[in-house]
């Protein structure tokens, strides 16, 4: 294939792009909604609190998401961002006693800012070197955080204690009850953002970098902008996830944030659908409920349970639940049909 025509195939590509199955159906959109809305009546605070947990995690897998899925830039480093974002939060309610809310935009900027510079020197790297260059960042992110001249904002090994908001307004309501709905609204704004940022014309030269990072520059595409922007903006939501996880659990130090949750927040994106932002929050339900029912299968041999069961998930589904999805919409096609 010629130069050009792989320029004029990359075009094609792109044009096509917001036309893709990106998000859930609206009935099923509504139902799942509501769903969220009501369960929280009907349930105890522990399992809300599992509940606003699902929904930091999926929003930090939808982070991870609009950077690998949407650009094809491979990060095993977000739980790096995901520490900035949280310890940002922390230190600005403990240390200066800004309002929890205000502490979500500041550590988004803050992130932004982290991963933008970040994406700088990665401009050099792609696939498997960007892999391991996020690596090394997740991987000294704990230590960094308890070094001794940050100590007095860090808490250091000891971490710090975040206090957990009551409901404003002297609604009648626990506070895990508020966080939940809280984090709801947050997360429901920032996917429909995501969406609309991917159907935009930034999002359109992310997928164009994405499929033919060459065509893509031939178009006329700022490479190297749109591949830090992309950085940026998922570091941006990933730092939003850590404040609001920061909240939820009352506590941050710096062994919460080491590689492994990194691998599992890369493990619920590929669960979830790389690409597939509805997806995000199968990943997370996955990241976060299978290593319990392992457990629960065998304690002496969870972590075996555990390779086995996402063995047989990526088995049987290898595009995730985003494969899941589709094989539903068939079914139900031809069901209609007959």
């Amino acid at each position: 294939m010629s130069a050009a025509e792989e320029v004029v195939e990359g075009h094609e590509a792109v044009e096509a792009v917001p036309k893709r199955a990106m998000t859930l159906g609206t009935g099923t959109s509504l139902v799942v909604l509501a769903a969220l809305i009501i369960a929280p009546v009907f349930v105890k605070n522990f399992i809300i609190f599992q509940m606003t947990m699902l929904l930091i995690y999926g929003l930090a897998v939808l982070a991870l998401n609009i950077l690998t899925g949407g650009s094809g830039q491979f990060s095993l480093g977000q739980s790096a961002f995901y520490a900035v974002g949280a310890y940002t939060t922390a230190v600005l309610m403990e240390h200066f006693n800004v309002n929890y809310a205000l502490t979500l935009p500041i550590a988004g900027v803050v992130c932004f800012g982290f991963g933008f510079l970040f994406g700088q020197p990665a401009l050099r790297l792609s696939g498997v070197y960007l892999a391991l260059a996020t690596f090394a960042l997740a991987t000294a992110m704990p230590q960094l955080l308890k070094l001794n001249f940050l100590e007095h904002w860090t808490g250091g090994v000891q971490g710090l204690v975040v206090t957990k908001p009551d409901a404003p307004f002297g609604l009648s309501m626990s506070q895990d009850m508020w966080l939940y709905y809280f984090t709801l609204v947050v997360v429901l704004a920032i996917y429909i953002f995501s969406v609309n940022l991917l159907r935009s014309r930034s999002g359109r030269a992310f997928m164009a970098i994405r499929d033919n990072e060459i065509a893509a520059s031939a178009m006329g595409i700022n490479v190297a902008l749109y591949k830090t922007l992309a950085f940026g903006v998922s570091a941006a939501i990933t730092g939003i996830a850590g404040s609001l996880g920061a909240i939820a659990v009352q506590f941050v130090a710096p062994d919460s944030y080491t590689i492994t949750l990194a691998i599992s927040l890369f493990l619920g994106m590929v669960v979830g659908g790389v690409g597939w932002l509805p997806g995000s929050i199968v990943g997370a339900a996955f990241i976060i409920f299978v290593p319990n029912i392992a457990e629960g299968i065998s304690k002496g041999l969870s972590g075996a349970v555990f390779g086995v069961l996402l063995f047989l998930v990526i088995y049987l589904v290898p595009h995730g639940a985003r494969q899941v999805a589709i094989l539903g919409q068939q079914l139900a096609g031809k069901l209609r049909k007959n």
